[in-house]
Order: C-alpha cells, then structure tokens, then sequence
C-alpha cells in the first residue's frame, strides 16, 4: 500500500503529532508498505535526520515544504502555499492520504487528495477550538472560527480518527461525521520503572522529598501555573520536564521547582522512572501521551477529568482526577498521593498492568484495519464518487480504550448521549490554601470552572 501522510509537524519537532506520525511510518514500512512524509520545514539550521527502518533499514522520504513560525509560537511552524505539495502527493501515487492533524497543510492535502480521487483519512490530534479561546483569539470568533476549519476539513475526509472517547463525541457534537476510535501506543519497554535512578532522585530531591513531575510543552494552553500551590507544600519538589515561551514566568511562579529543560529518548525515559507521581495540567488534551508514558513507567498520575485522560487515567486505581483548570484541587490531590507512598506504588503498578497492551505495533495494525476498510469501501463507492461522500458503516465493536486492550475499529461513534464523566469531587481538602500565583505573562490563575455536563462551562 502507498500511503502519502501530510502532517503539521515531523522531527526534529517534538510533540505528539511528530512522534505518532513517526511512529506511523515506522509502522508501515515494517510492514511491506511504502509511506511519504510531506512537512513544513523546520527552523533554518535545524538538524533533520534520515529516518529509516525495517530489516533493510530503508529510508522514509520526507518532504518539507518552506514555512514560516507561527506568530507568538515560533515552536510552530506553518507551511507556505506551494506547488510541493500536489506534485508530491501525485508523484508518490498514492492509494490512500493520511492527514495528521489537519488544519492548514492538511487542507491542502485534503484538496490534493480529492482532485486525485484518492480516499483520505483525516486524524484529530489537536483541540484547536480550545487552543483558540486559550490564546483568547478574536474573543471567542477564534473558536467559531476552529471549528469551522475542522468541519469543513473533516467533512470531507473518507474517515476521521479520535484518539478518545471524548475527543470523538466533541467530533461528532459539532458536526464532523464518520468518526472513529484510533488511541495512541505506548513504547512500554523504553518507559520501564527498571529505569529508575536513584542517583538522579536524591540529586533532584536532597531531602528526601517527593518528587512531582510535569513533561510537556511550557505553553499558556497547558496551564503548569497550576502546580505552583503543589511547588509550595512542605515535601515535595516539583520537577519541569520541557520547554516553550511560558517558561520564564513559570520560573518566577514556581521558585523551588527544578526546569530540566527538553529531554528525549533514553534520557526522558530515567527522568520520568524516577519521578514519584506525574501531574498533567492541561484540559485541552485529546488524547495527553505523557500521562501514557508515566504509567508504564510505574508512576501514579493526577490529571484534569476532561479530554483524553478521562480514557487513561482510572480515578481511584491508576491516579486521581480533579476538575479542570482547578489548582487547589491539584494541590489538594498531589498533598494527598505524597502522604501516602503505598497508594502511590499500588496506583503505579495498576497504571502500568493498564497500557502495556497498547504497544505501537498493535495500534500500528489498528490504523490498517481502518486504512483496508475506507479502501474497500471507496472501491465500492466507485472511483467516480468524490471522497467522503456517503455514510462508511464500520464493522467493530468496543470502544473501551481505558481498559487497556487497543479496540478494534467501531462503528460510527454517536453523538453523547448523556453527559460525560464529571470532575469528581471526593479529594481531600487541604485547610487554609494560599492564592495560586499566576505565572508571568499569562494573567490571573483561573477560577475554578463551572462544570456543566462533565465539561467546562
């Protein structure tokens, strides 16, 4: 199978859209298929490595197309309008497109993929709605705006693939059809508790103190201002695993929180196994690849009750999940998890029974089976037929993906029903909390948010 994938972001960009589509085609060459990689450039100077796999270690082609930063952001870059990207997509001959996080490349793609007649599967990866409103664009016409984008993109997409239950029922509330579950894997052997070291937790913890960690991008939409009252209690040291241009507020926010700065590979995987709990902050997350990655590597987590951890983390068995943008519930909750190093080890080892199931390999096949079902049902349709049109009927079942094992493709996911999960509201309290300092730069620490129907008003 040939298989074109245009994506927002590749390597050397670390994020979870690079390394899911990395892993992707990783993936398809091991198994016999032959991808193409179409990116924006990175940054001029920036190191690009030939990616290659397989027992003959063939190359992956990339294309990068010219880009520029994005305007506040230059961690982000945006593809120019170019010839590029037709002329590859039509020279590679594919019989399927991949579209990675579709917003302004991946529209081209799109476009590309319908003047070809060729099927395309379009995956969502990032909030960008939320990520509107976060950055306050156009006072709340940014997210209309958004959304307006994904429809339109997503619409005419063979397929739409969520990553999590909620991220899929928001697809299909706001209009986007044909929506199905494809979670993300998780390299359990690389994210080990083997991987401990203590040398670098007594380094990192000289009084014995109960080390808290966060890893991800340091940006407004992530919202790590809300550790600052955890940064603060006697006995724990929280340790900032990333970076981004919410970094030097951070650092005035959080005065006793060790910045490690950007770690990968084998490195990130020691920094996370010795690391005592994981905390992610952010409630924008459709799917939050960290959080997998500190459960295999035996950690207990505190995440947000909304978006993708709401599928990952088990709430009083894996972790502990406190309402959105609530930082006393993350300090109350992170209190709780440090006065206690036996919950914290029985949460640990159940997070990681949970997702060594969801190894890259069998989320990899996963996609096939997607891939081999729009085919069959384009070829059905006719090659006349233009991309997206009709109703696809899926042929699995489950859409458990929080019970560990990776589903198999689903039938169409419904619009919600009834309300998703809400923020729960059995944690400790925490007498007499200080106000959370707002980091540098970002505004006030938000309020508390009102939950209606399990998401933030």
């Amino acid at each position: 199978m040939r298989v074109a994938i245009v994506t927002e972001s590749f390597p050397p960009e670390v994020n979870g859209v690079a390394h899911s589509v990395l892993r992707t085609a990783e993936h398809l060459v091991r198994r016999g298929h032959q991808p193409l990689v179409i990116t924006p450039a990175p940054a001029r100077g920036a190191h690009c490595p030939p990616h290659s796999f397989g027992p003959d270690a063939t190359p992956i082609p990339v294309v990068r197309i010219p880009s520029l930063p994005l305007p506040g952001y230059p961690q982000v870059r945006i593809a120019l309008p170019s010839r590029q990207l037709a002329a590859a997509i039509s020279g590679h001959r594919p019989d399927l497109v991949h579209l990675a996080g579709p917003f302004v490349l991946g529209a081209r793609g799109m476009e590309a993929a319908r003047s070809l007649g060729v099927p395309a599967v379009a995956v969502y990866q990032t909030d960008l709605a939320g990520y509107a409103h976060a950055y306050r664009a156009g006072r709340g016409l940014g997210e209309a705006a958004a959304w307006h984008r994904i429809r339109t993109v997503h619409r005419a997409a063979a397929r739409t693939l969520a990553p999590s239950t909620p991220a899929a029922q928001d697809l299909t509330a706001h209009g986007v059809p044909r929506v199905r579950l494809w979670p993300r894997g998780v390299d359990s052997v690389r994210f080990h508790p083997r991987h401990r070291d203590e040398a670098l937790h007594r380094a990192l913890a000289p009084g014995g103190e109960v080390l808290v960690g966060y890893v991800g991008r340091l940006a407004p939409e992530k919202r790590v201002d809300l550790l600052a009252g955890a940064s603060a209690l006697p006995g724990v040291r929280v340790v900032v695993i990333g970076d981004g241009p919410s970094a030097p507020g951070l650092r005035a926010a959080m005065p006793g929180a060790v910045f490690l700065g950007r770690k990968t590979g084998a490195e990130l995987a020691r920094c996370f196994a010795s690391l005592d709990l994981f905390v992610h902050t952010g409630p924008l997350e459709t799917f939050c690849q960290t959080i997998q990655e500190a459960m295999a590597s035996g950690l207990p987590v505190v995440g947000p009750a909304a978006g993708g951890p709401l599928d990952l983390v088990g709430h009083h068995r894996t972790g502990l999940l406190v309402p959105p943008r609530d930082g006393r519930a993350v300090t109350a909750a992170v209190a709780a998890l440090a006065a206690d190093p036996e919950l914290r080890a029985a949460y640990g080892r159940a997070g990681r029974a949970d997702v060594t199931a969801r190894s890259w390999e069998s989320v990899g096949d996963l996609l096939l089976q997607h891939y081999e079902e729009v085919l069959a049902e384009h070829r059905g349709a006719g090659t006349g037929t233009a991309v997206g049109a009709g109703t696809v009927n899926g042929t699995g079942t489950g859409l458990a993906v929080g019970a560990g094992a990776v589903p198999a493709p689903a039938a169409e996911v419904p619009a919600p029903a009834g309300p998703l999960p809400a923020a729960p509201a059995d944690l400790p309290d925490l007498p007499d909390l200080p106000d959370l300092p707002a980091a540098a730069g970002e505004g006030a620490t938000a309020p508390a948010p009102v939950i209606v129907q399990g998401q933030p008003a």
